[in-house]
C-alpha cells in the first residue's frame, strides 16, 4: 500500500566546489589504505566461473555482473571507507535509536558494513546475506553471514528486523518492487529500511555526447536492460519504497568527485578514494557485461577500459557521479 503521509521534498545535490590549486600529480597521494583480502566462509560453495583470469559468482538463482576476487573485494572495502567518510563517519542515516536488536544487511559483499554495525551496536544481532562467500571467518560475536539470494522468498519470521540495510545492488535485482515488499513484510512495525545506490553515470560539464563517459554510461544502461536488472535503481527507489508501504520516506543526494579536485577537504579525500576504487575496478566491471552480454572481444574491452581510465584521471574534466540514499519507516500497527 502507498503512504498517504506527506513525503520530504527532494533537494538537488549540492555542487562540488573546485580547488583552484589542484594540479596534475595531486592524485598521486590517493593513499594505500586498502583493506586486507577476505577469506571464504566455506570451500564447499566456492564454484566460480572465470573470464580472462577474473572470477565471478556462479549461483543457480542469480548471475552477478561484478567479479568476486580479491582485487574487486578490495574495491568494495575502499568504497565502504569513502561512503562512511561521505556520511560523516556514520554507517546509516535512518533514526534507529540507540538499541537496534535485529538487523539484516542484504547483499553484504565483504561484510564490512555488517561487522562495523555489530561493533557499534553490541546489543544487535546482525545478519549479512550474499550469494558469494567472500566474507571473513573472524567476525564480531553478534554478527554472522549466510549465503542467500535476496530475490528468493525470504524465510525470516514476519516483522523480524528493526533495520534492513541495502547498498549498491544496482544491476543485480530483477524485481525491485518484490524485494521492497519482502523488506516491508519482514521489518518490524516502527522499523526502518535504508538503501544507498550509485548513479553509474560518470558526469562532467566539460564533455560532449560522444565522450567516453557517455559511451560507457550508455553501454552499462543497455546491458542492464538486456539482463533485466536495471542500473537505474537510484532514480526509482524512493517511489518504490513508498509504494511498498513505508512512510516518513527521506531521500538524500550527493555529488561525489572522482579525483582530488574538490576544495572541500572531505570531498577531496572521498574523491581520491573514489578514483582509487575505479582505477582498479573498471576492468572487472566491464569484463562480464561487455563480453557475456554484449559479445565484445577481450581486446575491444581493454581498449574501452583504457580510454575510460585515462578520462577519469583527467582532473580538468572535473568528473563526478551522484549517490542517492533513501530510508523509510514501517508504520506501527502493520
Amino acid at each position: 500500500m502507498a503512504s498517504t503521509e506527506p513525503q520530504q521534498h527532494d533537494a538537488e545535490p549540492a555542487p562540488i566546489p573546485i580547488d583552484p590549486d589542484f594540479g596534475d600529480d595531486a592524485d598521486s597521494s590517493a593513499g594505500d589504505e586498502i583493506a586486507e583480502s577476505t577469506v571464504s566462509l566455506t570451500d564447499s560453495i566456492l564454484h566460480y566461473r572465470q573470464i580472462h583470469g577474473r572470477t565471478f559468482q556462479n549461483s543457480k538463482t542469480t548471475e552477478y555482473w561484478a567479479p568476486n576476487d580479491d582485487q574487486q573485494n578490495d574495491g568494495l572495502d575502499i568504497t565502504h571507507h569513502y561512503l562512511t567518510l561521505l556520511l560523516d563517519d556514520q554507517l546509516f542515516l535512518a533514526p534507529l535509536g540507540d538499541h537496534p536488536q535485529n538487523v539484516l544487511d542484504v547483499g553484504t559483499g565483504t561484510g564490512i558494513w555488517a561487522m562495523d554495525f555489530a561493533d557499534q551496536f553490541p546489543s544487535a544481532e546482525v545478519v549479512g546475506t550474499d550469494i558469494s562467500p567472500i566474507q571473513p571467518s573472524w567476525v564480531p560475536p553478534n554478527c554472522k553471514f549466510e549465503i542467500d539470494d535476496a530475490q528468493m522468498p525470504w524465510t525470516w519470521p514476519v516483522n523480524r528486523f528493526d533495520f534492513v540495510h541495502i547498498r549498491n545492488l544496482h544491476g543485480s535485482i530483477r524485481d525491485w518492487p518484490a524485494l521492497y515488499a519482502q523488506c516491508f513484510r519482514h521489518t518490524k512495525p516502527g522499523g526502518f529500511v535504508e538503501e544507498l545506490e550509485f548513479d553509474i553515470a560518470t558526469k562532467s560539464d566539460k564533455v560532449g555526447p560522444d565522450h567516453i563517459f557517455v559511451q560507457w554510461n550508455n553501454l552499462f544502461a543497455e546491458c542492464g536492460e538486456k539482463m533485466g536488472r536495471t542500473f537505474k535503481v537510484a532514480a526509482q527507489m524512493k517511489q518504490q519504497i513508498i509504494d511498498a508501504g513505508f512512510v516518513d520516506v527521506v531521500q538524500k543526494k550527493w555529488k561525489v568527485p572522482i579525483g582530488g579536485w574538490a576544495s572541500d577537504p572531505k570531498l577531496k579525500l572521498v574523491g581520491q578514494y573514489t578514483l582509487l576504487f575505479l582505477d582498479q575496478s573498471l576492468e572487472g566491471f566491464a569484463l562480464y557485461m561487455l563480453k557475456e552480454i554484449m559479445g565484445w572481444e577481450y581486446d575491444e574491452i581493454q581498449v574501452l577500459v583504457a580510454k575510460m581510465r585515462q578520462a577519469l584521471k583527467d582532473w580538468r574534466l572535473y568528473p563526478y557521479y551522484e549517490i542517492t540514499l533513501v530510508y523509510g519507516r514501517k508504520p506501527a500497527g502493520n
